[in-house]
Order: structure tokens, then sequence, then C-alpha cells
């Protein structure tokens, strides 16, 4: 055989090796995850490792379960003195998996439970919606006055809205659970807001997402945002015009 002929047979090998490599690399893949990410130990490891997680999770459905459980009392009893229910609705939710890795990593955070729960204080959270203004303050007073609730963190944009226009009262606040052999605090966020408020947030953060993807070139965000702004200020008049009304009917 000569060289030329020597060499077309090892570039004939060489490609019939690189057309086979497609079809053999998923058999190396899923032999790889089923010999090693699916073996007994790994499997053990990733169980024996989840399990504080999975308890720090369970810790902040029942500090949920606890504030839910105040505003819903609070509710009944302002039905009896204000003759009405302050509160529209109550939505819970536990951070998703994903978004607390995705947070930890933005934000560096340690990846013990202990140091998870101390620096990221919204994994929790509870969003109240009222009819009105004066009701957002009324019930985070009556929250906050109750015995067993530590503030650790508040931030009115009611008073001092976000630049976007974003309106609502956070509270950061700390409730105890009772566990088997132990008492323990848990952090808990608190959104409270009215219809209005919730309305215009809900829409701004869907169209967050959404504006400018479809195409970027004939997209002027900044008109977006400047118009989703006067938006806000119409819904902040209509709490105002909304909380008159009502103190007027309450004055007759």
């Amino acid at each position: 055989m000569t060289e030329a002929e020597l060499g077309n047979e090892i570039l004939a090998r060489l490609e019939n090796v690189e057309s086979s490599l497609p079809s053999i690399m998923p058999r190396v893949n899923e032999d790889m995850i089923r010999d090693n990410l699916m073996s007994d130990e790994f499997l053990d490891f990733v169980k024996i490792n989840m399990l504080p997680v999975e308890k720090m999770m369970t810790f902040y459905q029942c500090a949920i379960m606890q504030v839910e459980t105040k505003f819903k009392i609070l509710n009944e009893q302002f039905s009896l003195s204000l003759d009405r229910n302050p509160i529209e609705s109550i939505r819970s939710r536990v951070k998703s998996y994903d978004s607390i890795m995705k947070k930890i990593r933005r934000k560096k955070i340690g990846l013990s439970a202990e140091e998870i729960e101390d620096k990221m204080n919204d994994i929790a959270g509870v969003r109240v919606i009222c009819s009105y203004v004066d009701d957002i303050y009324l019930l985070a007073k009556c929250l906050l006055d109750q015995d067993d609730v530590t503030l650790v963190e508040r931030k009115d944009y009611i008073k001092d809205p976000k630049p976007s226009g974003y309106r609502s009262l956070h509270l950061i606040v700390k409730v105890p659970i009772y566990l088997q052999d132990e008492k323990k605090e848990v952090k808990v966020e608190v959104q409270l807001r009215t219809i209005a408020m919730d309305f215009w947030a809900s829409l701004e953060h869907s169209l967050h997402y959404k504006r400018c993807q479809a195409n970027a070139e004939n997209c002027d965000a900044e008109e977006l945002a400047s118009e989703l702004v006067e938006c806000a200020k119409e819904s902040a008049r209509l709490d105002a015009k909304m909380q008159e009304i009502r103190d007027r009917i309450a004055g007759i």
C-alpha cells in the first residue's frame, strides 16, 4: 500500500468513527448516568443532604399557616366591629427550589440551610389584598402589635412608590412555629396591597418579561415604562377616590 493509499485509508476510518459518534454518545451518557448519578451511594448522598433543606421548607410552610391564620382571625374580628371585611383575599407561596438556587447564585449565598435562612427574607410569602389603603395600615398595625410577631424590616412603597410605579407595603416578620420538641422563629415576607395595586403589579410583572422580546428594534421600552408609571398614578388616584367615597358614606 502506497503512502497516499494509507493516508486515504486512515481518513476513511476517521470519518467512519466520526459518523458513528452521535449514535454512540447517547449510550455512553446513559451508562454514565446509570452507573454514577443513579448509583445507590449517590442517591443516599442526595437524600442525606436534602433533608435539612426539606426540613427548612416545612418550617416556612408552617410559618405561612401561622401568618394566614392571624390575618383570617383579624378579618373575622373586623367583620363585626367594622361591619365589613377589610381583607378581599389572601395568597401565599413558598419560593420554589429553582428560584432559591438562582438567588443563592446571584447573591453568592452559602449553601447551608442556616445561611439560606439568615440571608434570604422572601422564601415564605403572604400577600394580603385589601379594599382600601387605610385597611392596609390597620391590618399591619394589628399584626405587629401581637406579642409573638417580630418586625425585621419594613418597606412602604405606598408612601414612597418605586420608580416603576409599584406600590405595596412590605413587612418582613418573624413568627414562632411550635415543633415536637422546640420553638423556632421563622421569617415571612408579608405584602399588603389594595385591589388596584395588585391588579397593576400583576400586569406589570407579566408585561415586564414580554415587552421588547418579540421585536426589540421596533419596541420603545422607555415609552412603555412611562405609560406603566402613568397607569400606576391613575391607580393611586382611584384608591384615594374610593377611600374618600367610603369615608363620606361612613359619615352619613
